[in-house]
């Protein structure tokens, strides 16, 4: 076997060592979700425009049936979960904390949910436009939790070029084991998709980065790639935010992306490797993203679960397929805990970026008081792209947000590396954020108004 642990692990500079917290779930395979009366598809489950429904309330769609069609570039494509029936079309709660349009179906519960068109596609005499073209209409984005629509990613602009095709398997966020398990259970299904994108793409070479927590999913990963397949199986090591784009192709690659530029700048394309295992599975059964694995995990939950579940199940009847909350639970978040939100109701859909759901209960709860700034300088120490947090802090609490346009605020990737080193507590990431929000919209009007 391969030894990792002896083949010297690639980092980058700074970040945090959060506990990982993965031992609930890292061992328990993928369970598929049983099925349920209800599901809600929001228009808007991705970055970019919301899709535009193309089906009536009252009309009959199949399973892997499109339904809501790109609205633009940066949009995606929407599809049945189920079989069933749509019985409106109209705002719903959203993981977001805000109302949108949604799709709502009533499973047919006769229906045998077969696949809509279920057929494989052979994708080595297709051009790479054309098969840009079937992911788009697959309703692809990021599956690790960007929700960034895949085909805009695998668009490679006039000028460009792409040498690497990165996978992302870091999963740096504490808790969450879904891409772990799709490694070890899905290697044909991301081979195949690493194919695919490679040709899209132009790549020369593939490179699978995941952190060292994961060495049976390594081992299993390098003990399968295909003879004939030029992809590196990378080790790195276990540290917040390995598995930013940034942080990955600095630790993998040695390039740094310049302030204010895309890994396309710097000849790369970075993918999750959930995103990349449903692009196989899109050409091996034609199954557009109807379903997702999610970590169902953390100390409030009853019976923590890796599962495959429909798009648009509600969090409620995942909750109680999971044997239920614990009577203590103060907290549910949708994705990790350093970046992910937290939710005030069980009613809202799990949709395509959500990669776990955490729950926690008072135990875990830190205290939420504020003292001032100390000056200590941890936030610049864990800063992964050599922001100063205490500065951009200050302004922000000020309200000179123009100012903060000078400390470089749009490289800030709301990692929250700052706020977990922050002895006192301070809100940082939550101001950037706010920061961004407004300077964004101003930025909006500016270009308005011409």
């Amino acid at each position: 076997m391969f030894n990792f642990l002896s083949h010297g692990n690639k980092t980058f500079d700074r970040g945090v060592h959060p506990g990982d917290f993965k031992e609930q779930t890292r061992t328990l395979p993928i369970e598929r979700m049983p099925l349920v009366d209800e599901y809600i598809l929001p228009l808007s489950q991705h970055l970019g425009g919301p899709s535009k429904a193309v089906v009536s309330v009252g009309e009959k769609v199949i399973r892997g049936q499109l339904i809501a069609e790109p609205a633009g570039f940066v949009s995606a494509a929407l599809h049945a979960s189920v079989t069933g029936t749509v019985i409106a079309i109209e705002p719903r709660p959203h993981p977001s904390g805000r109302f949108v349009e949604s799709i709502v179906i009533k499973r047919d519960p006769y229906s045998a949910q077969r696949l809509f068109d279920e057929h494989a596609t052979d994708w080595k005499k297709m051009e790479p436009a054309e098969l840009l073209r079937a992911i788009q209409q697959g309703g692809f984005v990021g599956l690790g939790g960007a929700a960034f629509p895949t085909h805009v990613k695998l668009s490679v602009p006039p000028g460009k070029k792409v040498d690497f095709f990165m996978i992302n398997a870091a999963e740096c966020e504490p808790y969450l084991t879904s891409d772990h398990r799709v490694m070890l259970e899905q290697p044909e299904a991301i081979f195949l998709g690493i194919r695919i994108c490679m040709k899209i793409l132009g790549a020369k070479r593939a490179y699978l980065g995941a952190e060292i927590n994961k060495l049976d999913a390594l081992a299993q990963l390098q003990s399968q790639i295909p003879a004939d397949l030029p992809c590196e199986i990378v080790p790195l090591e276990t540290k917040y935010p390995q598995g930013a784009e940034k942080m990955l192709t600095e630790a993998v690659l040695k390039r740094e992306i310049p302030s204010g530029k895309l890994p396309i700048d710097i000849q790369v394309v970075v993918n999750n490797v959930g995103t990349v295992a449903a692009i196989g599975d899109l050409f091996r059964y034609n199954q557009p993203v109807i379903e997702r694995v999610v970590t169902m995990t953390g100390p409030g939950i009853q019976n923590p679960r890796n599962l495959l579940i429909p798009i648009g199940t509600k969090l409620t009847e995942v909750i109680e397929f999971c044997g239920g909350m614990k009577e203590d639970v103060r907290q549910i978040l949708f994705g990790g805990p350093m970046m992910g939100n937290a939710v005030r109701s069980t009613d809202v859909p799990i949709t395509k970026g959500t990669s776990g759901v955490v729950f926690f209960t008072e135990d875990e709860m830190v205290s939420t008081k504020e003292y001032p700034c100390i000056r200590c300088m941890r936030c610049v120490d864990a800063c992964p792209v050599y922001l100063n947090p205490t500065q951009l802090g200050a302004l922000a609490r000020a309200g000179h947000y123009d100012d903060m346009m000078d400390l470089n605020i749009m490289d800030c990737m709301e990692c929250g590396s700052c706020s977990y080193a922050c002895p006192s507590n301070i809100p940082l990431v939550q101001s950037f954020r706010v920061g961004k929000a407004l300077l964004r919209e101003k930025m909006a009007r500016e270009r308005a108004e011409g």
